[in-house]
């Protein structure tokens, strides 16, 4: 890859800090010390203009652009096993939140360069986050781009930009009135979204945090190295584990969904669509599941700095 291309990056120096929270969603628990080496990390997550610079010097395809196997999903509808991915739909009013299928759409068509499904396009947005990124995907640019792709640990380190147990990326205090410190959702979710809010906004359009990273909160959901179970392990009572990468493939299955054994990562920082009546997990010990094969349209990345040495 041509160096021009590259993106800017930050040093994080090693360090130790507090992982995770004990005074929100239960999958973030336990809190515990965690050491960290230095790394780099990009400044911001990976564009559309970056991608498309890979796409074509490689002509590679997005897991949400090649056809579904049905052997992997028993069951599924014959229309949802058409390329594609899924879409957030914003709901003709107000909706019992309970019931996700209400805003998200399984959308043939849609992938990162047709974010909305077929018609739609990237005029506009090429410094926006590319989205619609399965983790294939993002492993696939982090090669072609001589990097790789965080852990956790490093993900949230550097989120937390020397802030150790502060509650948001920017510190304690959650937004005020009038403030705007990230891109989360504002208004009424699912359905009316504040002026400014509710969809990909470019990397810039908020104020960085102390390490110099945009979007550590909100706008894309980033993957992460790390395979995902409900709970942290509990802490070892000698010393804080030192740049620690999860638990094991075999433990990050759904076991609520045993027709889908498909691994899940963590991802990380929220996104457009994280709003406080719903999901407040543009926080940087917030962390969900995502099974490794789906992108949506909230799901991004952004790289470390160099190669992975794991």
């Amino acid at each position: 890859m041509d160096t021009a291309t590259r993106t800017e990056v930050r040093q994080i120096p090693a360090q130790v800090f507090t992982m995770g929270s004990d005074r929100h969603y239960p999958e973030e628990a336990p809190a515990r010390r965690v050491e960290l080496d230095a790394f780099t990390i990009e400044t911001t997550p990976v564009t559309n203009d970056r991608y498309a610079l890979f796409v074509a010097d490689t002509g590679y395809r997005t897991i949400a652009e090649r056809p579904l196997d049905p052997a992997d999903y028993p069951g599924a509808p014959a229309q949802n096993l058409q390329p594609g991915s899924l879409v957030f739909t914003p709901t003709p009013g107000p909706v019992d939140l309970r019931h996700i299928d209400q805003w998200w759409t399984w959308t043939p068509g849609a992938c990162w360069k047709h974010p909305e499904g077929p018609g739609s396009a990237l005029d506009g947005r090429g410094d926006h986050p590319v989205v619609h990124i399965a983790f294939e995907d993002a492993q696939a640019y982090a090669r072609w781009a001589g990097r790789s792709l965080p852990s956790e640990a490093q993900w949230e380190a550097a989120a937390r930009g020397g802030l150790d147990g502060a509650e948001y990326v920017w510190g304690d205090a959650p937004e005020r009135a009038g403030q705007r410190l990230a891109n989360y959702w504002h208004g009424r979710f699912p359905w009316r979204a504040d002026p400014g809010y509710g969809r990909t906004t470019a990397p810039g359009s908020f104020s960085p945090n102390a390490y110099g990273l945009y979007d550590m909160a909100g706008n894309v959901w980033e993957w992460t190295t790390d395979w995902y179970t409900d709970r942290h392990d509990p802490p070892p009572s000698c010393c804080a584990p030192r740049n620690p990468h999860g638990p094991s493939m075999s433990d990050s299955f759904d076991d609520s969904q045993p027709r889908f054994r498909i691994p899940r990562k963590v991802i990380k920082g929220g996104s457009h669509l994280c709003a406080d009546s719903y999901c407040r997990r543009y926080r940087p010990a917030a962390r969900r599941p995502q099974m490794i094969d789906t992108g949506m349209s909230h799901i991004g990345f952004r790289c470390l700095g160099e190669p992975s040495a794991h």
